[in-house]
């Protein structure tokens, strides 16, 4: 079973995920949905496949699919649109796969089994010169492995996973302790600058303090200490 996280901008107006894109709750997936936003970002590091609602507007489609694209996000996005919709799109959208919104439930089922099932068998998250393996749980960096703690190895792979969004300590105990997590946003100070010690002078950029607000990892080093 593939956790789907439906981007659309019926959500945003109350409509349920399942009522949305009825198809969705006809498949044995876990559904969540979200407006088309920014949070969208977010929500989808906890997700196998985004489903992007293109169907009544496809120029907001377009542009959340550009904004993943431009994240570094590594999750297969999925455009669902209508026939008339063909004829826009483009390469450059950055797209896993489409998918008009007459298709049966079970071709919805095969497309989003094969991008979920290509996405584990990848499992690498890349940049700045770090690549991760998640399914073997190991970091390198250019070429040589980085010793991490569990926690260090979450934080790390959340912030590569987010290149250039700002998180407060907050968001990061949140999504990266889990919020049964009850210690101080402290800690979060103590495991960035164990992963900078670890990532050493010259990387240790990598990891930028954006004061009185967090953190945020910046690929090419630019990162204010």
């Amino acid at each position: 079973m593939a956790q789907l996280l439906l981007v659309s901008n019926e959500v945003a107006n109350g409509v349920p995920a399942e009522r949305s894109l009825p198809v969705l709750a006809l498949l044995s997936h876990s559904i969540h949905g979200v407006a088309a936003d920014t949070q969208a970002l977010t929500e989808s590091a906890r997700c196998d496949v985004v489903v992007l609602d293109g169907r009544a507007d496809l120029a907001g489609a377009r542009m959340m699919a550009r904004l993943f694209q431009s994240s570094g996000s590594t999750v297969p996005l999925l455009l669902v649109l209508t026939e008339s919709g063909l004829a826009a799109v483009a390469a450059d959208w950055g797209l896993s796969d489409l998918l008009l919104d007459t298709a049966g439930p079970a071709e919805f089922e095969a497309r989003i089994r094969l991008l979920a099932t290509s996405a584990a068998n990848d499992g690498l998250i890349s940049a700045g010169g770090i690549v991760i393996d998640d399914a073997a749980y190991s970091v390198v960096l250019d070429g040589e492995a980085l010793d991490l703690t569990y926690t260090e190895f979450e934080l790390l792979k959340y912030l590569v996973q987010h290149p250039g969004r700002v998180f407060s300590r907050e968001h990061l105990l949140a999504d990266v302790w889990g919020y049964d997590y009850y210690g101080g946003t402290r800690t979060v100070d103590v495991h960035v600058r164990r992963l900078r010690a670890k990532l050493g002078p010259e990387h240790e950029a990598l990891i930028g303090t954006v004061r009185n607000v967090g953190y945020r990892f910046s690929p090419d080093g630019s990162g204010r200490r």
